[in-house]
């Protein structure tokens, strides 16, 4: 897991990571907690959420039991969310490789639409150039005519 955490937090260059989640470690988060127990028993905050309103009434193993289910609970979850962010970073990877690729064929297609929009260009000026030397051949010709009558 933290070989994992490692991998995550150095592909995470462009996304703001907490400086106190980076070390965070759930082994030495539970020994920590396990300790607290054997030396004097569960903390006060118990009635936080952590165990229900009858963690009171239930005995310091069953206690512990209970933080423990909760716990792989916890870490099926925790797994179950990492597995969904490396799917996210798959598909985010896809989606740029696909975004880089159309912004290829983008640059391509303006290229080709300004290629075209010279040529486009350069013919409406040889077509007007052709036009302007039909005219003036056209003049010619009524000129000539009018000369042989």
């Amino acid at each position: 897991s933290s070989k994992i955490r490692n991998l995550e937090v150095q592909s995470a260059d462009d996304v703001a990571v907490l400086e106190d989640c980076i070390g965070f470690s759930l082994a030495k988060t539970i020994s920590k907690i396990e300790e607290k127990l054997e030396r004097g028993g569960l903390p006060d905050c118990l009635d936080d959420d952590i165990i229900p309103s009858l963690g009171n009434e239930i005995g310091a193993e069953a206690q512990i039991r209970f933080l423990k289910a909760k716990l792989r609970v916890m870490q099926e979850e925790l797994d179950s969310i990492v597995c969904e962010c490396r799917k996210k970073d798959d598909e985010n990877q896809t989606l740029k490789s696909q975004l880089k690729g159309t912004e290829e064929e983008n640059t391509r297609l303006q290229r080709t639409v300004s290629m075209q929009h010279s040529q486009t260009e350069k013919y409406k000026m040889l077509s007007q150039e052709a036009n302007r030397k039909s005219e003036e051949l056209q003049q010619e010709v009524i000129a000539l005519e009018k000369v042989l009558w």
